[in-house]
């Protein structure tokens, strides 16, 4: 109560005050010491009472209280609070001057100036360090604090204040400390908030690459009560990371046996153009140009024991007795400088150039893609630019790509180009698997086909449009009888058309036919004529086909009888008819070109010049190779890299028997053809 009194009546000395001080601009210097120091002695009782008249609501205001808390933890005396009164004046003369007049306002700047000419140097530094940086923060405090509250802004700048000048009354070291505690407070504030913002925003839109990175960033948890909501986000979404990996570490059950690998270890012979690696004989400059059949020592049955091989464009995939898969693999050299090496071709078996590991089989990498346990390959195929493999559970895997007529095409609609092994998901329960130029085809236990690639010469037997291409890299099944009764039992892809026969024995066939290669003889010959939907040919029925295969613009097969029939493009010799005998042959049967030379075998012919019945069909672009009962490899067509194995460059009319020191004595039993090359196969005992 007393404090009250002595405010009201010292109140009425400062309206007097005032008026004096600019009055006494101009006086000596002792009046302005003496009007200094009777305003010194009245500025505390008179800025209370002011103060009370101005700022009352704030003294009600929770602000005021906080004031005090500083003055709690430096312990200062009463007393001290109320020396630090006349400091209040500049700050609280600055905030209402829109409620003050001008004089009050020159009076207050110039008392300001009075005390701080009185104060010692020292003091006046550690005052104005103090008191500037205190302020800042002080912002950024009333900024945060805008958003929750606006309303409460003013007070709490007030509050601001009292602690600002419990501070200056403080001694140096307690206010050094009191600065240091105070400072480092407010910094985390903004972060907390910033980061809260930025978790919040992040939690709604993130990706899981975005949730990972967040999971892993764990240390950033805000403890304000704000963000717990955007806390509680967070974790979940470290929850649904976290389980993600749970997918992806999914075992891959091992289903049912529905197919069994083949057994017998065979020795393989090569023969054609090696340049690109493809015969496998490695480095040696003797492995590029093989004229006749030779037995390749990196496949030797008695140390890796192959049990089935398959030649592709330009590479060959073989099937081992202890599950593993062989072709050609990358190699991280560089190139040879043929130049700096100098002329060596004095040395009979030096390095070709060639890729070491390209011309060298090599174990494919299956560590990438998922395998169940105990599973075992028990078919390969290759193509142009791809490669598949079969499980004995039905599943598919495949690596490389598929080419269309502007390149490039695609492996599956996610990739381009396949250098690992992916398993293709459309296809289960699988028992077959074939490989044309660039497309493939699926048979399942229940019969039905499906085919995937690419579709630009209706190889997949449904028509594909530009605009949806790549639907064409699915496997989907397509018009071919399934079921137990009439449902498919074999098939064969050729470069750009493909066969497929029944429980009954009918032979399906569609794709590319501008030579008549499918056997159907509507529209044969004509340009881009093609076979939409597959269509049994008439021309096999009755014959009970047991091997067929197709080339680039020919087929040919077998029959239960020992014929080799043969059929498409006639002027690179593919047929290994005497020419005579095609003379002969009616206008129903052949077609002829505009110059009247033969052009097209419209209806299958039979290849009289092969002693012994056939049993193994093969063919590439323009050459076949075949194999007897007899276990005797009979070749024909197109030779100028050798792929005949007749060590001939000139296209081999007639089809002729293989015969070499090599295969001589040996029983062979399939043979595949690549594109400048062929391989022939026997089984260890042969």
């Amino acid at each position: 109560m007393p404090p009250k009194k002595a405010a009201a009546n010292t109140s009425a000395k400062v309206t007097k005050a005032p008026p004096a001080m600019p009055k006494s601009s101009k006086t000596s210097l002792l009046s302005q010491i003496d009007a200094f120091e009777r305003s010194h002695i009245i500025t505390g009782t008179a800025r209370k009472g002011s103060t009370s008249k101005v700022t009352a609501p704030a003294t009600r205001a929770a602000p005021k209280r906080v004031a005090y808390q500083p003055k709690k933890e430096v312990a200062e005396p009463k007393a001290t609070i109320k020396k630090a009164a006349p400091k209040r004046a500049a700050p609280k003369k600055a905030i209402t001057a829109t409620s003050s007049t001008t004089t009050a306002a020159k009076m207050g700047t110039k008392r300001k100036a009075e005390e701080e000419a009185e104060a010692p140097p020292a003091k006046k530094a550690a005052v104005g360090r103090k008191i500037a940086p205190a302020k800042k923060p002080t912002a950024k405090k009333t900024a945060l604090a805008k958003k929750p509250a606006a309303k409460k802004t003013a007070p709490t700048t007030k509050g601001t204040k009292r602690k600002v000048e419990d501070e200056v009354e403080a001694p140096p070291a307690k206010m050094a400390a009191i600065a240091k505690k105070i400072a480092p407070a407010k910094k985390p504030v903004a972060k907390k908030d910033a980061t809260a913002t930025q978790t919040k925003a992040a939690a709604t839109k993130k990706t899981t690459s975005t949730r990972k990175t967040q999971t892993e960033v764990p240390a950033k948890k805000s403890t304000a009560e704000k963000p717990a909501a955007a806390t509680s986000r967070k974790r979940k979404a470290t929850d649904e990371s976290a389980a993600a990996p749970a997918k992806k570490a999914k075992v891959l059950k091992k289903g049912a046996v529905i197919n069994e690998p083949p057994t017998e270890r065979l020795n393989v012979y090569v023969f054609g153009e090696g340049s690109a690696g493809e015969l496998g004989l490695g480095t040696s400059k003797r492995a590029i140009d093989v004229m006749r059949p030779r037995l390749n020592v990196n496949l030797a049955a008695d140390k890796v024991g192959v049990v089935q091989v398959v030649a592709g464009g330009m590479h060959v995939i073989a099937l081992t007795h202890d599950n593993k898969i062989l072709t050609d693999t990358e190699w991280d050299g560089g190139l040879k400088d043929v130049d700096a090496a100098g002329d060596d071709s004095d040395e009979e078996d030096d390095d070709n150039g060639l890729n070491p590991k390209e011309s060298t089989p090599g174990e494919v990498d299956f560590s990438a893609v998922e395998i169940a346990e105990g599973a075992r390959f028990v078919q390969v195929a290759a193509g142009d630019s791809c490669s598949f493999a079969l499980t004995d559970d039905g599943r598919v895997y495949g690596w490389g790509t598929f080419r269309g007529n502007e390149g490039i095409f695609g492996f599956n609609p996610d990739t381009e180009v396949a250098k690992r092994p992916v398993l293709n998901t459309d296809l289960k329960k699988i028992t077959s698997i074939t490989a044309g130029a660039n497309h493939a085809l699926a048979l399942d236990s229940n019969g039905a086909v499906f085919a995937w690639g690419s579709g630009q010469q209706n190889q997949l037997g449904r028509r594909v449009v530009e605009r949806t291409k790549l639907g064409g890299l699915r496997a989907r099944e397509f018009g071919l009888p399934k079921g137990a009764k009439k449902g498919i039992v074999s098939i064969v892809a050729g470069s750009y058309h493909n066969f497929a026969i029944d429980r009954t024995g009918n032979v399906y066939s569609w794709g590319l036919n501008n030579y008549g290669q499918t056997g159907v003889t509507e529209n044969a010959g004509e340009d881009e004529a093609l076979v939409l939907k597959p269509q049994v040919i008439e021309a096999l029925k009755g014959k009970h086909i047991t091997s067929i295969e197709g080339g680039g613009h020919h087929s040919l097969c077998s029959t239960s009888d020992g014929d080799c029939l043969i059929w498409g493009r006639v002027d690179g010799h593919q047929m290994g008819i005497e020419p005579n005998e095609i003379a002969q042959m009616g206008d129903n049967a052949m077609m002829k070109d505009d110059k009247g030379a033969p052009r097209i075998i419209r209806l299958p012919q039979k290849v009289t010049a092969i002693e012994g019945a056939v049993v193994h069909v093969a063919a590439s672009s323009d050459h076949n190779v075949v194999i007897t009962k007899e276990g005797k490899a009979w070749s024909w067509g197109f030779s100028a890299n050798y792929q005949t194995g007749q060590a001939e460059t000139e296209d081999v009319e007639v089809a002729t028997m293989i015969d070499n020191t090599a295969t001589r004595d040996v029983r062979l039993n399939g043979a595949t053809a690549g594109g400048q090359f062929s391989i022939v196969t026997a089984g260890v005992a042969g």
